[in-house]
């Protein structure tokens, strides 16, 4: 499995080569993408990452809570709620320790099947169901993962898993931004 070389996710080249190389950061990014931007979301682990010196999930599940918070909310915070997503990401991360050895990639390599890595991934703190969906077809068409039944669980529907270029970032926002504005539309 060949992971891609960025994602250009951030708008920050170091940042978009980070979340590519090292899943860790990738989960961790997964976590904080709700209810900030893409970009705000995504850069946070190249955030923590220099503001740590590290991104050892070990190392960050046994900080000082308070020090972690912290370590969030120095500004520019890591999030809009430091105080939700330090909790969220040192949970992520004693996950990560506990059952993966401190190696977020532990998920996908050792998964079974689609659906294993479904339920993997879907156990994170963090990790909801779009999110799971939106790492399958990441997983299945970025960095080439092929399980038993995978494809099956592969929407139709545009996700942040296919984005790989600026310019498809920028219409995959356009298009949440709409559908949003459609659904509020409806709703009213």
């Amino acid at each position: 499995m060949a992971a891609p070389a960025l994602l250009p996710w951030t708008g920050d080249e170091a940042a978009d080569r980070l979340l590519a190389a090292d899943p860790n950061a990738l989960l961790i990014g997964f976590v904080l993408d709700q209810q900030v931007t893409v970009q705000k979301a995504f850069v946070g682990p190249a955030v923590l990452r220099e503001r740590l010196g590290h991104l050892d999930p070990a190392r960050i599940a046994t900080m000082d809570a308070d020090a972690f918070l912290a370590v969030c909310r120095e500004r520019p915070a890591v999030h809009r709620f430091p105080g939700t997503m330090a909790a969220r990401i040192q949970d992520l991360c004693q996950v990560l320790v506990d059952q993966y050895g401190g190696d977020g990639s532990r998920l996908w390599t050792e998964a079974s099947s689609g659906e294993d890595l479904a339920a993997r991934l879907g156990a994170l703190p963090g990790i909801g169901p779009l999110k799971v969906t939106s790492l399958l077809v990441l997983l299945a068409r970025q960095y080439g993962v092929e399980l038993p039944g995978l494809a099956t669980l592969l929407p139709t529907y545009p996700t942040l898993g296919e984005v790989r270029t600026a310019d498809e970032l920028a219409a995959y926002q356009a298009g949440k931004r709409a559908a949003k504005a459609a659904k509020r539309a409806a709703a009213q």
